[in-house]
């Protein structure tokens, strides 16, 4: 016990003079001649094999007694999961993709001591057809500005020394050392930083009321409690980078004048509850969290508290009702959590992206920060750009980048020659962007015009083959089983609309079911209590407003032109192109399809479902879908 506490004390620093001293020890012992390996260790290139590969490399490393020359690093989430397992090779930053572990021994005998590139691993850009060797080249990173997220593919996120020798908690120095309290929210006000959660909200202005709240106890609250389908960029830098999370929040606490925070993360996410769980244990560790950090008199610490996985946990009082133990209900704004929120004290909630700007603000300043995006919406912001699009992954970009560049300069476009048609932005509670408006600058304001909103940074692109009617049952009914019950305007409000929707989707709608959804979703807006009902209808309306010749189609032609309402399509086999190849009779599930090798093939309406795996394998068109 007490050489633990010797070793303990050994390792804390106990001013701002010890931290620098600290950092530059680290970068001293840092041999510039040595190859560095970087895994990615984030949960998507982890469900692709990346931990097999990273024991591969353990093994081969050993094997050859190259623990001196070769430094082996799992970091966090790169972005681009699409091409996982991924390797980069440092200093040159040579990009490997889709890596296995039977590839290791060839990538150290080659690259690692041959200095030969192994093409065969190389990215392949789909548009030029041309491999790219290094990481920077590749499409998907070269229009992006990774400020918070950039890290992510450097340091190993259990290891606080990596951190540190970036210039981790410099900010936090430097605020404890000469910047008083006040100063630093001014310093927030200045930079422009909206809340990266969904709302949008100037975070300087939630800071000053927080601070100006009269109260003894006052709580720092991270939300890292991610629902929106297809979304997982907090996840991520919670899981590759918590200590820029941790950094924002102490730096938040001490503008405030709190003394205790929260980290609210999903249970769903095991790797970045470990992570975070480490690295708070790392700061107490070091002096940087806890009772006197920095020697600076200044205390605080930070627990972290699991979500059960309901979405309108992500909502700030239904939140803060979790976190109180009570059911994850939200209630009526008219105090401000900034002012009474957990257990009735004021409370500084904001998002796992908006904490990790806080630190960048801090070191850069706020004259550097409001110089990145647009003039309402300041920095950059990272999305999860996922759906019928080439290259899937986290994506940091500048606020007012176009929808445009985005989807095709960045994603690469959309998969085997299909058509885009929409881009869904913010969740469930956002909205879906045509085609016609791909040249909008992606900011809060402007999608909010076009009847979306930034949300949480989701972005899931539909191509041609997507049905909008569809798209909009899908969110309602997710929205549906999310809703709290609490209200009725949403809990009623949104299970009518899912019965209207349904019906569409059935060919059973009418033409006046259009005019009662938009009445539907007024009623949602005026009258639900929290953003998921007052936001619900956005999928609708601005399916409505774009793709409304869809929703005619359904209800009038009882035709579904995308083929996926299954109740509004037929298949047939036209006997003039069937060649009698046999493909749509194996590939059919319930023996519908009856034929000859070389015959024309008949199909049965009675024992058809309407899977469409039929019209996916025919070579030759003759499989139709009306």
């Amino acid at each position: 016990m007490v050489e633990q506490v010797r070793k303990l004390l050994e390792k804390r620093v106990e001013s701002t003079a010890e931290l620098e001293n600290l950092r530059q020890s680290i970068l001293d012992k840092k041999d510039s001649s040595r190859t560095c390996i970087s895994v990615c260790g984030g949960t998507a290139c982890r469900a692709s094999g990346a931990e097999a590969v990273v024991d591969a490399f353990v093994d081969e490393i050993e094997r050859r007694e190259l623990q001196i020359q070769v430094e082996l690093k799992e970091t966090g989430c790169h972005g681009f999961c699409e091409r996982g397992p991924l390797v980069v090779i440092q200093p040159k930053r040579i990009f490997y993709q889709q890596v296995k572990p039977e590839d290791i021994p060839e990538i150290i005998a080659e690259t690692v001591l041959g200095g030969k590139v192994i093409e065969r691993l190389l990215y392949v850009d789909p548009v030029t057809s041309q491999k790219i060797i290094y990481e920077p080249d590749v499409p998907f990173y070269k229009k992006q500005t990774r400020t918070i997220f950039g890290a992510n593919g450097e340091i190993d996120p259990t290891n606080i020394e990596d951190y540190i020798a970036s210039g981790g908690y410099s900010a936090l120095s430097k605020v404890l050392v000469g910047i008083k309290p006040q100063e630093i929210v001014d310093e927030i006000k200045k930079s422009g930083l909206r809340g990266r959660g969904g709302g949008g909200f100037p975070t300087g202005r939630k800071w000053q009321s927080c601070r100006d709240a009269k109260a003894d106890i006052k709580y720092v609250i991270c939300n890292a409690d991610e629902g929106d389908p297809g979304a997982y960029q907090d996840r991520s830098l919670l899981e590759g980078n918590p200590h820029s999370v941790l950094e924002g929040m102490i730096i938040g606490a001490y503008a405030i004048g709190s003394h205790q925070g929260y980290i609210y993360v999903r249970n769903e996410y095991p790797l970045a509850v470990g992570h975070a769980r480490i690295a708070i244990e790392q700061a107490m560790d070091y002096g940087l969290l806890g009772e006197n950090i920095l020697g600076s008199g200044f205390d605080f610490k930070v627990m972290i508290n699991k979500g059960g996985g309901a979405f309108v946990c992500g909502e700030s009082s239904a939140l803060m009702a979790s976190l109180e133990g009570k059911i994850g209900e939200p209630k009526a704004k008219y105090i401000h959590m900034s002012e009474k929120g957990l257990w009735d004290s004021p409370s500084l909630l904001n998002n796992v992206k908006t904490w990790a700007n806080v630190p960048l603000i801090i070191n850069k300043g706020a004259d550097w920060y409001s110089k990145i995006g647009t003039a309402g919406s300041k920095g950059t912001m990272i999305f999860s750009l996922v759906g019928n699009i080439n290259n899937t992954g986290l994506v940091e970009v500048p606020m007012g980048i176009t929808l445009r560049e985005m989807i095709f300069d960045i994603g690469g476009g959309i998969p085997n020659g299909k058509k885009f048609k929409a881009v869904q932005t913010g969740g469930p509670s956002g909205g879906c962007i045509p085609e016609q408006l791909l040249d909008t600058p992606v900011d809060f304001d402007e999608l909010t015009k076009l009847g979306s909103m930034m949300g949480s940074g989701g972005m899931i692109v539909m191509d041609e083959d997507t049905c909008m009617v569809d798209v909009a049952k899908y969110f309602i009914e997710f929205l549906k089983g999310e809703s709290c019950g609490k209200c009725t305007p949403c809990r009623e409000g949104i299970n009518r609309m899912s019965e209207i929707l349904n019906g569409i989707t059935q060919g059973k709608g009418k033409l006046e079911d259009l005019d009662t959804l938009e009445d539907l979703a007024g009623i949602l807006n005026a009258g639900a209590l929290c953003a998921l009902g007052q936001t619900a209808a956005n999928p609708v309306l601005s399916t409505l407003r774009y793709f409304r010749d869809e929703y005619i189609a359904h209800i009038e032609q009882k035709k579904c032109a995308a083929g996926v309402c299954r109740e509004l399509i037929r298949y047939s086999i036209d006997p003039e192109k069937c060649q009698g190849c046999l493909r749509c009779l194996r590939a059919c599930p319930t023996g519908a399809i009856t034929g000859e090798k070389r015959e024309v093939h008949t199909l049965n309406q009675g024992l058809c479902i309407k899977c469409g795996a039929c019209y996916d394998v025919c070579k030759f068109n003759a499989v139709i879908r009306q």
